[in-house]
């Protein structure tokens, strides 16, 4: 779609290229969500992909992901042999609503900047300890958790020109084993619920990550696989009714029988395969 409000696009090569924040501008990654719809308040675009920012990088300590890095390159990594999540990957980039066309221009950061419940991105990176790396306008640098990055439907822990750099994942949950779980309405639909489990091999630590099913992603961890009923309890404790969404794509009751149903099948499946 034209954006006809747009009077500059900026094309910064280093940080300090990046002119003082001002209404109407916005970051373009891939652009997919900015150019399907109006765009009636924004005057100046400043793309991200002139920073030539490594995609992916793999290194003793985890993986550090680009915001730029697409879903096409994320899942079309080869990842250590030895990091048991690695499925988990093409789980989730294959949980997209999307054609190969998105595929090869939607980015890691902005599906986690868009910050709508069924991004799979946030599934994914939330469920696997993911650290945000966020650049602030004085020219510093902050870390959110990015379970705590998404608070809600579209909304985030950005402020006003602040930028998401990256994300970390640790060599510690990618060695995790994985349990993926999701359901659309549709076969091709968007995620009415997507549930992720992890299970540390070493200490028999066990988490669930609810995400779709609800407004912003839920983490529960367990110092150990836990019995039906305190599994079942947690949810409802932490999970409130008014915390699952509401849209075409699922009804709050629906959701929420998803999730425990989902709850305890990656709960059975992680406890036999220890």
């Amino acid at each position: 779609m034209d954006l006809n409000t747009i009077t500059e696009i900026a094309r910064p090569r280093r940080r300090t290229d990046v002119a003082g924040w001002r209404s109407g501008d916005a970051w373009l990654a891939g652009g997919t969500w900015l150019f399907s719809e109006p765009q009636p308040k924004l005057a100046r675009l400043i793309d991200l992909t002139g920073f030539g920012w490594q995609r992916i990088e793999i290194t003793a300590h985890g993986l550090e992901i680009a915001a730029t890095c697409t879903i096409a390159e994320l899942d079309a990594t080869t990842l250590p042999r030895n990091w048991a999540a690695a499925p988990l990957f093409n789980q989730c980039c294959r949980a997209f609503l999307a054609s190969f066309k998105i595929w090869n221009m939607a980015t890691v950061g902005g599906n986690i900047c868009m910050s709508l419940p069924a991004g799979p991105m946030i599934a994914l990176t939330a469920a696997l300890d993911g650290l945000c790396t966020v650049w602030t306008p004085a020219g510093g640098e902050r870390q959110v958790a990015v379970a705590d990055f998404v608070t809600g439907p579209q909304r985030n822990a950005l402020l006003p020109g602040e930028l998401l750099r990256s994300i970390g994942l640790p060599a510690s949950a990618l060695m995790r084993r994985t349990a993926f779980r999701q359901i659309s309405l549709t076969p091709l639909g968007r995620s009415a619920a997507l549930l992720i489990g992890t299970r540390c091999p070493r200490s028999g630590g066990f988490a669930v990550t609810v995400t779709a099913a609800t407004s912003r992603p839920i983490r529960l961890a367990f110092p150990a696989v836990p019995e039906p009923e305190v599994l079942r309890a947690r949810i409802e404790a932490e999970i409130p009714g008014t915390l699952y969404y509401n849209d075409v794509h699922g009804a709050p009751a629906w959701r929420r029988h998803m999730t425990f149903h989902f709850a305890e099948e990656i709960r059975r499946e992680l406890a036999e395969a220890s």
